[in-house]
């Protein structure tokens, strides 16, 4: 029997229009409790992600149309809103956070940049950005000109057009790291105007709601310490990463035997040697397929994502030709 599953990935679960945040990128609440539905009268079985290792290492085969969902960030979200859904369907789920949100209650870049992009048009940032540029340039920071950089990083994607990916691109990982901060905090104080301590609070899950979801049954794993790109790190970096990650998360993560979500997909062979050398089994990327068992490696399983999925789309249909009936 072919060994498939489709891996759903989900960020923030919120219903939009009541937040704060309305144009946040996200799924509705409402969305969530239907595509649950949706699965379900297609007939899927939900699995665990104990039971995709068991599957791939010869034990017991999955069911026929297994899907596992996938929870990233750590986002209060997960606990208050998909956490109680999943408990009383009795839906096993995959959730992984940056143990520096636990660690140090600090709001990360990735989610400055999100918050930053729901706060105001386009239009407005990014002449805020390129002011921002041209005041550090020559300063402390050799930075190219504007119009390279726009260049280099402006590739559209099939959720974001090219200006938001040229801002994204800029702030998570093409500038210096410090540069990196500076701007992003910058430009969350001009167009948020939250205090960060204030924002994590109402962002971020705590380690207690970790440990309450983990004994429901949810399976935790590893995202990185600081949401780095992983395979931009040197090997002491991601070594480093790693341990502080799995050190936030003892007693909750297994020492052996764990997941490795990788931050924004960034996968390597170099990563998944370091990730097997800490204990990590397995691992999720952001490529985006039905995983395959017999022809996947278990450190590189695809995933689709939320929106591939009704009530937002069909998208998932694409990649369900060869499906065993």
């Amino acid at each position: 029997m072919k060994q498939t599953v489709e891996i759903i990935m989900y960020h923030y679960v919120r219903e939009l229009p009541n937040t704060r945040y309305p144009d946040i990128r996200g799924l509705l609440l409402s969305h969530f409790r239907e595509q649950l539905t949706f699965l379900l009268k297609q007939g899927r079985n939900f699995v665990s992600a104990d039971q995709i290792l068991e599957a791939a290492h010869g034990g017991t085969a999955l069911p026929k149309r297994s899907v596992l969902l996938t929870f990233d960030d750590g986002y209060l979200d997960h606990y208050t809103n998909v956490f109680p859904i999943l408990d009383r369907m009795g839906i096993p789920a995959f959730f992984s956070m940056p143990g520096r949100i636990i660690r140090e209650k600090s709001l990360l870049d990735v989610n400055r940049i999100h918050f930053i992009l729901a706060s105001q048009p386009v239009e407005k940032l990014l002449p805020m950005t390129y002011e921002l540029l041209d005041y550090y340039r020559g300063k402390e920071f050799e930075i190219p000109s504007n119009k390279d950089l726009y260049n280099k990083l402006a590739v559209a994607n099939r959720f974001d057009p090219e200006e938001i990916i040229f801002l994204k691109r800029l702030l998570q990982v093409e500038l210096p790291e410090k540069l990196r901060n500076v701007m992003a905090g910058k430009l969350f104080a001009q167009c948020v105007g939250i205090p960060e301590p204030q924002f994590v609070d109402e962002l971020y899950m705590s380690l207690e709601q970790v440990k309450v979801m983990q004994r429901h049954g949810m399976t935790w794993g590893i995202h990185g310490y600081d949401h780095y790109w992983m395979n931009r790190l040197t090997q002491p970096e991601l070594e480093k990463d790693l341990a502080m990650a799995l050190d936030v998360f003892d007693g909750i993560v297994p020492k052996n035997g764990w997941w490795c979500c990788y931050p924004y997909g960034s996968c390597s062979k170099e990563v998944i040697r370091c990730a097997n050398r800490f204990g990590a089994a397995g691992g999720f990327t952001t490529e985006v397929r039905v995983a395959d068992l017999e022809k996947d490696d278990i450190f590189e399983l695809p995933r689709l994502d939320t929106v591939d999925y009704p009530p937002r789309s069909n998208n998932y249909l694409r990649y369900q030709e060869g499906e065993e009936e």
